[in-house]
C-alpha cells in the first residue's frame, strides 16, 4: 500500500510529533497515520526497511518505536524534515511507497 499523495486534501491532522503533525486517522495501535507534510511518512505503511534512514544525506529520519502495529514495530519517523534538501532518495529507495516529499510547495526555502 502506498502513501496517499493528497493526504492534505484527503486527511485531516489529528496530532503533532517530534515538531511535525500527524494526519488521521489514528488508532493505536493498528492504524498510525502519516508523520510529516513536507517529508511524510505512512506510518501504516511503512515495513522498517531502513534505506531511508540510512541513505539520507541530511538524516530527515529517526527510528520510532511502534509495538503492537502489524507491518512493523518501528518506523521512520521525518523529525527533521525542515532539513530536506528534496533529493528524493529515500521516496526512491521506500520499497512500499510510504514516503512523499512535496518538492513543489511554494514556501519552501
Amino acid at each position: 500500500m502506498s502513501i496517499d499523495a493528497s493526504f492534505e486534501q484527503s486527511r485531516g491532522i489529528v496530532a503533532d510529533h517530534e515538531g511535525h503533525h500527524v494526519w488521521g486517522p489514528v488508532e493505536e495501535p493498528a492504524q498510525l497515520g502519516i508523520h510529516g507534510t513536507h517529508v511524510a511518512v505512512d506510518f501504516d505503511a511503512c515495513i522498517a526497511d531502513g534505506g531511508c534512514v540510512e541513505d539520507c544525506a541530511v538524516d530527515v529520519f529517526e527510528w520510532f518505536d511502534t509495538p503492537g502495529h502489524p507491518e512493523s514495530e518501528k518506523k521512520a519517523d521525518p523529525v527533521r524534515e525542515e532539513l530536506c534538501i528534496d533529493c528524493l532518495l529515500c521516496v526512491d529507495v521506500c520499497p512500499v511507497d510510504a514516503i512523499d516529499v512535496d518538492s513543489g510547495r511554494p514556501d519552501r526555502i
